[in-house]
């Protein structure tokens, strides 16, 4: 039997794995001597973001971003306020209006 390389279980092992998730742990010790000198302990949680919000990982993240899109759209559904925005950024004036503005607010 020869190996070969099937394409498919890559795919199917990315499935699984940002489905179901991983966890990986590593200790490192580091010595000189046989002395210890530094002790990292590594925790790594591998999933797709469902799977994360799901297990309750990122639930700030995730309640941060939804906050923020909500903001977003009540912002763009006030013609107004963007229309403001725009004009504090200097969007329309020409370089001598926005450079008399500028002066004038320092």
């Amino acid at each position: 039997m020869r190996p070969r390389r099937d394409d498919e279980s890559l795919v199917d092992v990315l499935d699984v794995l940002l489905r179901d998730g991983a966890i990986l742990r590593a200790d490192v010790i580091v010595s000189v001597a046989e002395i210890p000198l530094v002790g990292i302990k590594l925790t790594a949680a591998i999933a797709g973001m469902e799977t994360m919000n799901e297990y309750g990982l990122f639930e700030d993240w995730d309640a941060h971003r939804r906050m923020a899109a909500a903001d977003r759209r009540t912002h763009y559904d006030d013609p107004d306020s963007e229309l403001e925005d725009l004009t504090e950024l200097g969007v329309g004036r020409s370089h001598d209006e926005q450079t008399a503005r500028n002066e004038a607010d320092e």
